[in-house]
């Protein structure tokens, strides 16, 4: 199955997001974003792929010691940028660095369970709000400029939340054929952060 490792914002939290966001989505161009689904808005820490299921036994062992070692620590979602034209994210302030830490011992629980993972660029703490154009390979120009859409949100500054546990979630990828259609996301593991700090 397919999973990654995540950090999910609490439900207030999603929902003062939410609020901004459908705003947003009135915006001219808007209609031509493809904008993710706030139930399934997460920080992503280590993208894992297809995990087969005789692996996942080690691969959860250490996920609960990563997050056993990691204390809860205050995050709040916060102003937003662009990856280019191709998606548009809500950033995050906080104590960032421990969001850091944690995704760096999310990638390594998944290294150390034997996945083989891919080297990825610099940990940019964000939770994707919308995507233009055809994805990451895109061969044809971005249908929206996202310039307008980030300064809407640069003032953006949510409520403060505690971040707790540590998720494994599926990503269960369209297959109906049918324009439009989004992933859909399920936590089948997750562990408290223990951490003294």
């Amino acid at each position: 199955m397919r999973l990654f490792v995540a950090v999910l914002p609490p439900p207030a939290a999603v929902a003062e997001l939410r609020t901004v966001v459908d705003e947003l989505r009135n915006l001219p161009g808007a209609d031509k974003l493809r904008w993710t689904e706030p139930a399934g808005w997460h920080f992503t820490l280590a993208f894992l792929g297809d995990v087969r299921d005789e692996a996942r036994p080690r691969l959860e062992e250490r996920l609960r010691r990563a997050a056993h070692r990691t204390p809860p620590f205050e995050l709040a979602l916060y102003r937003s940028g662009r990856f280019g034209q191709r998606a548009l994210w809500a950033g995050v302030r906080g104590e960032v660095a421990t969001l850091r830490r944690l995704a760096e011992r999310a990638y390594a629980a998944g290294s150390k369970a034997g996945l083989a993972l891919e080297d990825t660029h610099r940990f940019v703490p964000h939770l994707t709000l919308a995507r233009s154009g055809e994805g990451r390979h895109q061969t044809h120009p971005p249908l929206v400029d996202l310039l307008p859409y980030a300064a809407e949100l640069d003032g953006f500054a949510g409520e403060p939340w505690t971040a707790d546990r540590l998720s494994l979630v599926r990503s269960h990828l369209p297959t109906s054929g049918i324009p439009g259609e989004r992933p859909r996301y399920e936590e089948v593991g997750h562990w408290p952060l223990e951490g003294k700090g």
